[in-house]
């Protein structure tokens, strides 16, 4: 009989879970989707996108990760990736498992950003297992309203 639980450990893992939020380009503006065939093992980031007056926040968790774990990239058309890979926990031969829980293997976040965003300032810092990437917005100009003179002829 086989266990409900599957294993994540040495390749006996033979379902794969799919979060369709993981490996996309998400764009709240434009609600476009590109997801990509991974065929790799991933782990789900959770990550809160905030906008206040002077920026765009992004909270990721990441715990057990060290910053040189996780990469930030600004892609052409104001595509920011968020990416990183976790290990797998070393499994010795005398050891049981009792309870495997915690994922390990790739995760990529991709989020298209509006077009007030400044892609060349975009700071990052990582503090207790938490990922803040902050984007800096500029000003948009409103459009121009021009009045024409109606005539009667």
């Amino acid at each position: 009989m086989s266990s409900i639980i599957p294993s994540f450990f040495n390749g006996r893992r033979t379902n794969h879970v799919f979060d369709p939020f993981s490996l996309d380009i998400w764009d709240p503006f434009t609600s476009i989707a590109n997801i990509q065939d991974e065929t790799a093992g991933f782990v789900n980031a959770h990550v809160d996108w905030k906008e206040t007056p002077e920026a765009h926040v992004f909270k990721v968790d990441v715990p057990g990760l060290k910053k040189e774990e996780v990469k930030v990239e600004m892609h052409e058309d104001r595509v920011m990736q968020i990416s990183g890979e976790r290990s797998k926990e070393k499994e010795e031969e005398n050891d049981t498992w009792h309870c495997v829980e915690r994922r390990s293997g790739k995760f990529v976040r991709r989020f298209k950003l509006p077009e007030n965003a400044k892609v060349d300032h975009v700071k990052a810092k990582m503090e207790n297992g938490v990922l803040t990437v902050t984007v800096p917005k500029k000003k948009v100009k409103k459009p121009e309203v021009k009045c024409i003179k109606i005539s009667n002829k």
